[in-house]
């Protein structure tokens, strides 16, 4: 008997932030599914290097350098996607950046970068891929939030703001598109072994912060096998789900907020006094590879991430 064909088979998707981390895997899940495939990511180097892996896998993808903040940058993507391979049929949201500290070490920018990269930059390429999603007949849109778009971790507080913006527009957009065609899912996974706290900034106390979000984004029962969440992401996009909530620990915080929002209120409370203070002297935008010099955090512990980060481009850690 021969196997059903892939939904997405012969489909052209676009996948941002796909030079490394969860968006590479998705648009590798993509390919193995008989997608072409553009790649987006800032950096040309890392870019090229993510072109060619998947290139020798037998894949059909091709690549574009695009710093999706841009305001011409979803015409750009566009652009490039309708001259390789014709019309868009899949376009996954991936990208993101995430800044880790207390509240007292953030000032405005630090909220602003990260909502024009996760909100307002997903939005603009959403609203100019409608054309081509509602032509497609099947066209599908993938927005990957995070559990931070729903749970308002504490040292997280950029990034979650623009992770809750993301979502609700994602949603949003769902109920706006029933029935044109167009199927939109939103994904909100939790940690997982990328390598993220390699790329992450760390600010306050980057060494102390970067001990506990290494250990949070690299042990076995908190955090998930990357390449699992992006099979799990690409097969609820296939079926058209409206959302995804990823990891064990997620899926149980998920819950808790739903049915005791005053009891998760009090746990977030209890964990923001143990994570550290900004200290005396803080500092600002301190790279995870340079953070990692200052912890204390032993390095075995980050050994499953930093192993994960190496093969999906992320920088390393450790001199």
């Amino acid at each position: 008997m021969n196997p059903r064909p892939h939904r997405f088979a012969g489909r052209t998707a676009l996948v941002t932030g796909s030079s490394r981390g969860l968006g590479l895997l998705i648009a590798r899940e993509l390919t193995a599914r008989g997608c072409r495939v553009m790649l987006c990511a800032r950096g040309a180097e890392g870019l090229a290097a993510a072109e060619r892996k998947l290139r020798a896998t037998g894949a059909e993808v091709a690549s574009c350098a695009c710093d999706i903040t841009e305001p011409d940058a979803p015409q750009r993507l566009l652009d490039a996607v309708h001259e390789r391979f014709g019309p868009l049929d899949i376009l996954v949201n991936s990208a993101g950046i995430i800044q880790v500290g207390p509240v007292e070490t953030f000032e405005e920018k630090d909220f602003r970068e990260a909502m024009e990269t996760m909100l307002f930059s997903p939005l603009r390429l959403a609203l100019a891929a409608l054309p081509d999603l509602r032509a497609s007949g099947a066209g599908t849109l993938v927005t990957v939030s995070s559990i931070g778009g729903r749970i308002a971790a504490p040292h997280l507080l950029p990034y979650v703001t623009a992770k809750f913006a993301a979502a609700g527009f994602s949603q949003g957009l769902r109920a706006e598109l029933a029935g044109s065609g167009v199927s939109v899912t939103t994904v909100f996974p939790g940690l997982m072994r990328t390598g993220s706290h390699t790329a992450a900034k760390f600010f306050g106390r980057p060494g102390a912060e970067y001990g506990w979000f290494g250990a949070a984004a690299t042990l076995p029962l908190l955090s998930m096998d990357a390449g699992r969440a992006a099979r799990a992401v690409v097969r609820a996009a296939e079926r058209g789900r409206p959302e995804l909530v990823l990891t064990p620990a997620a899926k149980v915080a998920v819950r808790l907020q739903g049915v005791a929002p005053a009891s998760m209120a009090r746990l977030l409370s209890l964990t923001d006094r143990a994570l550290p203070g900004p200290g005396d002297h803080p500092r600002r935008d301190v790279p995870g590879a340079e953070a990692a010099k200052q912890s204390r955090l032993p390095r075995w512990v980050t050994t499953l991430g930093d192993r994960a980060g190496r093969r999906l481009g992320e920088p390393r850690p450790h001199n």
